[in-house]
């Protein structure tokens, strides 16, 4: 090994002992063309930007070429510094520097690569916006040969979809179609945390636009089997109207934010509210019926988020926004109404069910029913008085005078609230049952 070579190495070392990858590029044809070079020039690839360079390297300049971070002039060699690829998705064989501009015109010159090759992909700064063409065009198009620059790093695919729901804009034809060719690549390469990351950037109101897109370049298929499956499980819409389950679940995601808008999780759970009836459908009599569904779906939603990474605070609220979706969805009686309202996230249970009702064309006549009992539900406890009081009490239960007496008092008020006691004999009922359970 030569010593601009071993000096080379020993710079890639000091690098990467301050916490930066560093290599040197294409070693084996950098030698070719040094081989008769009047000056050593060699091209080293690494993370460290200027900054950090300069902090090791002191006299490390600013180039003028803008693919190049800086250039050492060191022991009578050039070394100049390029940044290499930091993208976790980006294709296996395209995430190292294996020839540089510099590199390529000098073999050029020796006559090793045809005159005018293009010159492959140098990785450089990220920007979000890097690979595509500017919106302004109406559509979202990657630049170049849309494969090759999705090559560069599949999450541009997860990425332009968020564009398109986000911006309400069409993915350019040949962008799309690199996209589903590109689409079991992109579930090889690209982490789930950085699909999530970008999913999570999709606002509430696109969501369903997003999904869609995910479904149609089967990339939907490979996250979430469980979801994209309900295309083939059909459903009544209506009394003469088949749909499938997709479908329908697309549309209760884009009704839902009308009532509720930027509630990004309320958006997710009607994702996954119908997710259940993949497991429980089951044809009788003429029909497909779903009993139970929204268990079973609470139970497959904890495990697919489990798998995309959520947080578990998320995933508690979205299973149980998805368990309890059905208990508005029939004529509730005031004992009812007030179990409702004792649930958590309430509202969100009611828009969820609007949604529903909208994406079928359906009939209002339970929801309109269930909005008027919820006056009901609106009474304050300390306005409601104990169908028994203190000396009823220890009539019907046999109690003395004492703490006991006003545990029962409180809570035979709070069974009244609930729903669970509305007359006298359900009172003393209530009571003795207390009493010997809570108080024996």
């Amino acid at each position: 090994m030569t010593q601009p070579f071993k000096d080379a190495v020993s710079i890639c070392k000091t690098v990467m002992r301050n916490g930066f990858d560093a290599y040197v590029i294409n070693a084996r044809l950098q030698d070719l063309a040094l081989a008769d070079d009047r000056e050593t020039e060699l091209d080293i690839a690494t993370e460290a930007d200027f900054e950090a360079l300069v902090k090791l390297f002191p006299t490390l300049h600013f180039s003028k070429d803008p693919a190049v971070i800086g250039v050492l002039r060191e022991g009578g060699a050039t070394f100049r510094f390029y940044p290499t690829d930091v993208e976790d998705g980006s294709h296996a064989e395209d995430c190292v520097s294996h020839v540089t501009p510099r590199l390529l015109k000098r073999l050029e010159e020796m006559g090793e690569v045809p005159p005018g090759l293009a010159c492959p992909y140098v990785p450089k700064a990220k920007d979000r916006y890097e690979g595509f063409a500017d919106f302004t065009g109406g559509q979202i198009r990657l630049t170049g040969l849309p494969d090759e620059t999705l090559r560069r790093d599949y999450l541009k695919a997860i990425r332009a979809m968020r564009y398109a729901a986000n911006y309400q804009l069409p993915i350019e034809p040949n962008t799309w179609m690199a996209i589903i060719r590109g689409a079991q690549r992109i579930l090889d390469y690209v982490s789930v945390s950085d699909i999530m990351d970008e999913w999570r950037k999709v606002e509430a109101e696109n969501m369903w636009e997003f999904v869609r897109l995910l479904f149609e370049c089967q990339i939907l298929h490979g996250l979430i089997p469980e979801v994209a499956a309900l295309a083939r499980v059909r459903q009544m819409k209506n009394e003469s109207e088949e749909e499938s389950v997709l479908v329908h679940t697309l549309d209760v995601m884009r009704r839902y934010p009308e009532e509720l808008p930027f509630d990004w999780f309320g958006a997710l759970a009607c994702l996954f509210h119908d997710v259940g009836k993949l497991y429980t459908a089951e044809y009788y009599e003429g029909k497909w019926t779903f009993y139970q569904h929204h268990r079973v779906g609470a139970k497959v939603t904890r495990r697919i988020m489990n798998r995309l990474r959520f947080e578990p605070q998320e995933i508690d609220l979205v299973c149980h926004l998805v368990r309890q979706h059905m208990r508005f969805h029939f004529m509730l009686t005031d004992r009812g109404i007030r179990r409702f309202k004792a649930l958590d996230e309430y509202p969100r249970l009611i828009e969820i069910f609007r949604a529903d009702l909208k994406a079928r064309g359906a009939k209002y006549t339970e929801f309109n029913h269930n909005m008027k009992m919820l006056d009901r539900a609106e009474v304050p406890e300390e306005t409601i008085e104990p169908l028994l009081n203190g000396n009823e009490i220890m009539e019907f239960t046999g109690l003395k005078p004492g703490p006991s007496v006003g545990l029962i008092r409180e809570a035979l008020l709070k069974a009244q609230i609930t729903g669970d006691v509305n007359s006298i004999p359900e009172a003393v009922e209530f009571a003795q049952r207390y009493r010997d359970r809570e108080l024996a």
